[in-house]
């Protein structure tokens, strides 16, 4: 059975960022054991704020229950289903080299219900393989995997002159969000997502702040 559309108001997506916060510090609690806390007990251990902490919340309904606080479990249940993290999303990736090998490995992403069913590379001695049983095959066959997987989310992780043609050739496909690692600007429809990690900027902000301390 679908679950029904929620009608939340526009939420900032700082917000969203910070659900996605929340629901790791949650799962910490779970693992130590702890069965309910309040807003200002969160914020204490992980160093968050408690007032933020409850105006997010309130975007999308009532969590805490008076003189207890939160369940941890059931928030952290009700947050994933907000997140949409209550299912497995499957994932292509495009690209593996370093950094998309890098990528791969990473057992995060599975943990969190993104699993990579495929990866795609135009280098002719990395397809017609699998690694850990997920085939690797060549860019001629982008949209008919990605429609015959019903892939909605694609990783781009090639080169920057190489980048915009994959991200249309994976709209073309059916993908609605793509993450994108390539150190460049990426043109999408207007009803894909698109979010782009630059870790060059990354660093630059680190230099920033690191030249103002040295001051």
């Amino acid at each position: 059975m679908a679950r029904p559309a929620y009608r939340w108001p526009k939420v900032p997506e700082m917000t969203i960022h910070r659900l996605s916060v929340y629901t790791r510090c949650l799962r910490e609690l779970e693992e130590d054991g702890v069965t309910t806390i309040s807003s200002q007990e969160l914020a204490e251990r992980f160093n968050l704020n408690s007032a933020q902490v409850r105006k997010d919340l309130t975007y999308f309904g009532e969590f805490g229950v008076r003189g207890i606080g939160y369940y941890v479990t059931r928030l952290r249940g009700e947050l994933q289903k907000i997140l949409g993290l209550d299912r497995e999303w499957p994932v292509a990736l495009v690209g593996f080299g370093n950094l998309g090998a890098a990528l791969f490995h990473h057992k995060g992403f599975s943990r969190q219900g993104f699993k990579i069913v495929v990866i795609f590379d135009e280098d002719p001695a990395k397809t017609g393989r699998e690694v850990e049983g997920t085939p690797i095959l060549g860019m001629q066959n982008v949209g008919r995997e990605l429609r015959a997987r019903g892939i909605q989310i694609g990783v781009v992780a090639v080169p920057a002159e190489g980048a915009q043609a994959v991200a249309d050739q994976l709209v073309a496909g059916g993908v609605k969000a793509i993450l994108n690692f390539a150190p460049t600007r990426l043109r999408v429809r207007r009803d894909v997502r698109l979010q782009s990690v630059d870790l060059s900027i990354e660093f630059e902000t680190l230099s920033f702040y690191l030249t103002r301390l040295g001051r």
